[in-house]
């Protein structure tokens, strides 16, 4: 539970920071657009109902995990283990990320520092380590079954609303991301494919 509250609160606090006074984010702007008219009422099953139950799905390992009572074990620690590593990573991408986009000398640049040097997505990547840690704790009760909320949770963050969306959208509007992507692993940290680093500048910001 403690892990639990600690997740949330870290990325709700993230979300607040990055928003806050910020004008309405392109990517629900451009949805809404989309599904006009009555978008009010379109969006209360295309996006309010379906996240909900998404949530539900990706949430499924908590369930086992806080309400059945084992010996703490092995697979606790690894869970321990594979959570804090992906806290970490989540919570330092995010960080770098916000002071290179603070910084108006980096306008026009992409962010290849720090950990976006090794994945172009440290945060994604970090935010799926923890739901797999939860899954983990599940594990000791014969829960094996709700590796299903971690599995569509990597799947939605690679091909549907994560990778695989905002990158469309940055290639479209700045082609020079394609060099960044070209050297950089999408997911799972990795050297640059290239052998010496270069930071490529003005290749465009990273969204």
């Amino acid at each position: 539970l403690t892990l639990v509250v600690l997740w949330a609160v870290r990325l709700s606090a993230h979300i607040i920071h990055r928003n806050l006074g910020e004008p309405e984010d392109r990517r629900y702007r451009d949805i809404r657009r989309k599904y006009e008219p009555h978008f009010a009422l379109k969006s209360l099953g295309l996006i309010f109902w379906f996240q909900a139950v998404l949530a539900w799905i990706i949430s499924m390992p908590l369930w086992p995990a806080l309400t059945v009572p084992v010996e703490w074990g092995a697979s606790d620690v690894l869970a321990v283990t594979v959570w804090t590593i992906g806290i970490i990573f989540e919570g330092i991408g995010d960080w770098q990320l916000s002071q290179f986009k603070a910084d108006p000398g980096n306008h026009g640049k992409v962010m290849d520092r720090g950990l976006w040097r090794y994945t172009r997505h440290p945060n994604y990547f970090g935010e799926c380590l923890i739901w797999w840690g939860f899954f983990l704790f599940a594990l000791p009760v014969g829960a094996w079954w709700t590796a299903v909320g971690p599995l569509l949770l990597t799947y939605m963050l690679l091909k549907f609303s994560g990778v695989t969306l905002m990158e469309q959208t940055i290639v479209e509007r700045r082609p020079a991301y394609r060099a960044y992507i070209a050297r950089t692993n999408a997911f799972i940290p990795g050297l640059p494919k290239q052998g010496n680093y270069v930071p490529f500048p003005g290749n465009g910001p990273h969204d």
